[in-house]
């Protein structure tokens, strides 16, 4: 955009989100559930929509074009304003926008197939390893002392408690990587090579050790005495956990067969419990399609839509759901 701006003689106008940053319309709103309910991506469009109609008059712009630019979450919002909002805006260009990710639209397990297309693709042999290492982790872990021997192979700063609490974290981290392996680092292809480096004959759990230790030195930017596993355990706090609860349900889920990952679908009775104990809220998992639509969205699209671009790389995460 900065590049393009100057050659279209285009001013530049970023908006921000409605509870996100220091755009926060009550005091401490983010805490309160009496005002949280003012939090939405339908309410985030409609300010875009007032601001843009007011800015433009002021600079007496009126007939100048607007397109908007998102990526992400910013591209889905990029998507439904020209939707919703056509009169406005000329154009839009989403990047990475799973707007197809909601109403099981999408295959659940279709961001992790790609996170292990993106594996599998830097080396097969990583590939086979990372599968294999889930029952190794298992049965290592059920052994007398097994616990121990894995939080000393794993380096780990506190004594685990569970296999889970391991795989639940390296899983995480195989993902983390995936979603920002780009270039110069291309990170997944140095956790692959961690993995396939050692000498033939290293049995499974020191090649993923070495694996684990690479991508948390790309990931946290340098070397520790011992390795923290955070706790990334939902937070009232957190602004995209209110809308996750609220209306971005994402049924995420993966099985083992079409995934390098052991099984893990998409609990939505569990998910539901977790957001009545932070907001005392039900998620609506219809509501996305029933607000923006997604099904049939080519058929959509070309009836009440025009000017959408979106925009993936191949080895985007998100570009499974749209």
């Amino acid at each position: 955009m900065t590049d393009n701006a100057p050659y279209f003689k285009a001013l530049i106008v970023y908006i921000e989100h409605r509870y996100y940053g220091a755009s926060v319309p009550f005091k401490e709103a983010d805490q309160n559930a009496t005002t949280l309910g003012y939090f939405s991506s339908t309410q985030a469009l409609a300010d875009y929509a007032e601001l843009i109609i007011d800015l433009k008059k002021n600079l007496s712009a009126e007939n100048c074009q607007v397109i908007v630019f998102g990526g992400s979450y910013g591209g889905m919002l990029a998507s439904w304003f020209r939707l919703k909002y056509p009169h406005i805006a000329l154009g839009a260009l989403a990047s990475s926008a799973p707007i197809l990710y909601f109403d099981d639209i999408t295959p659940q397990n279709g961001y992790h197939v790609i996170v292990t297309k993106d594996y599998k693709e830097a080396s097969e042999s990583c590939y086979n390893t990372i599968r294999e290492s889930w029952s190794e982790i298992d049965k290592v872990g059920a052994e007398p002392g097994g616990l121990n021997l894995l939080s000393q192979k794993f380096n780990t700063c506190k004594p685990l408690s569970s296999t889970k609490e391991l795989k639940d974290y390296i899983g995480l981290l195989y993902v983390i990587v995936a979603q920002y392996d780009a270039p110069p680092d291309y990170p997944v292809t140095k956790i692959c090579d961690a993995i396939d480096g050692l000498p033939e004959g290293a049995d499974i759990l020191s090649r993923i050790s070495a694996g684990f230790s690479t991508g948390l030195n790309v990931t946290m930017g340098g070397n520790t005495r011992c390795n923290i596993f955070v706790d990334y355990k939902p937070s009232k706090e957190s602004g995209w956990q209110w809308q996750t609860c609220t209306e971005m349900v994402m049924p995420i889920g993966y099985h083992e067969n079409e995934t390098m990952f052991q099984n893990n679908p998409f609990d939505l009775s569990n998910f539901t419990k977790n957001c009545q104990n932070l907001f005392g809220v039900s998620p609506r998992p219809h509501w996305i399609t029933t607000e923006f639509g997604g099904h049939n969205i080519t058929s959509v699209l070309k009836k009440f839509a025009s000017n959408i671009i979106f925009s993936n790389g191949l080895r985007d995460l998100y570009s499974a759901g749209g």
